[in-house]
């Protein structure tokens, strides 16, 4: 089995952008492309886990949720590194157009996503890191039974004031410095 750092999408690689899903506005956090090449070199599994309910809302399609994956993998690949898999969830409770499709297992803080790459991917979850930026993350990472990190970047800061540091294992200023925790605490 092999051990995997869950990366949230939106506020934990890249600057947070309600409901993003132009290339042209996607722009990583500082030193979210450092952290994801550490990781992967050390021998994790990287896949990014994201909520985007703004396919539910009308507001974009999977196809550019798609595109958006394919540049983010395009600009790692000229640092030397990339994402290995990416997971999202189109639902949301209150929107859609089936009823109860937005009752779902895969919306983080449910697991369903990290649940799906683990049996795709044979990770162990036990030996592997949830990291986001809001308390649906941290709760999706220990329904599956992962260690879990909140960056302060994002929501960050804000989910902090609301109690999530109590949920998450450890708090860092931003995903390089999960990254940074993780390395050299040999998670």
């Amino acid at each position: 089995m092999v051990r995997a750092v869950f990366l949230d999408r939106d506020g934990t690689i890249n600057v947070e952008k309600d409901y993003l899903h132009r290339l042209e506005d996607f722009e990583f956090i500082p030193g979210a492309i450092e952290a994801i090449k550490r990781l992967k070199e050390s021998g994790f599994l990287i896949v990014v886990v994201t909520n985007q309910s703004g396919i539910a809302r009308g507001y974009f399609t999977e196809d550019d949720v798609n595109r958006l994956h394919a540049h983010l993998q395009k600009e790692l690949a000229r640092y030397g590194t990339g994402v290995d898999a990416f997971y999202f969830c189109p639902h949301h409770p209150d929107f859609g157009t089936k009823a109860g499709e937005g009752d779902c297992n895969c919306r983080k803080g449910k697991p369903g996503m990290l649940l799906q790459a683990a049996t795709d991917w044979n990770i162990d979850l036990t030996a592997s890191i949830m990291i986001g930026d809001k308390h649906a993350d941290l709760e999706a990472g220990r329904a599956a039974g992962c260690y879990t990190i909140l960056v302060r970047t994002g929501y960050g800061e804000e989910e902090l004031k609301k109690g999530a540091g109590k949920v998450a294992d450890e708090v860092a200023e931003n995903l390089l410095v999960a990254a940074q925790y993780v390395l050299g605490h040999g998670q």
